[in-house]
């Protein structure tokens, strides 16, 4: 079995972890309000990222094939928890196109856009419990 990542409890509510085919290490840390320093991201924090991460990047796939430019797009991202079991019930993400950018978009090309994001690998893996709010400045 080949092995991807590798995840280290260092102690303290604190996690390492590793890509190894990159090196590439990100830390975690327990937020302030479940016992933890907050400083680093939460593995909760981590899961949002890599939603609005996952959404840019096939929507990225998909404006590499059409010849669009959406570089610079941001998506902010609000993380809301929930008590009883303490887990994530809503992800809400904005996403900012630049606005030189949005107007060279057709509707088809946003629309596309959105749709990509909405069904992303990410989106499709998580709970139907947890409610995704995707908003964009078109």
């Amino acid at each position: 079995m080949s092995h991807q990542i590798y995840v280290c409890y260092k102690g303290g509510l604190t996690t390492e972890s590793t890509h190894l085919k990159s090196g590439k290490v990100i830390h975690t840390d327990a937020p302030t309000d479940n016992h933890g320093k907050g400083a680093s991201h939460s593995p909760t924090d981590l899961v949002c990222s890599a939603l609005a991460s996952c959404m840019l990047t096939v929507m990225g796939i998909y404006a590499q094939r059409e010849n669009i430019d959406i570089d610079g797009t941001e998506a902010h991202v609000t993380k809301i928890m929930a008590n009883a079991p303490r887990r994530i019930s809503e992800i809400k993400i904005y996403m900012h196109i630049p606005e030189n950018k949005v107007d060279l978009l057709t509707d088809k090309h946003k629309e596309i856009l959105k749709r990509t994001a909405e069904t992303c690998p990410v989106a499709l893996s998580l709970h139907p419990e947890i409610k995704q709010i995707l908003v964009f400045n078109f």
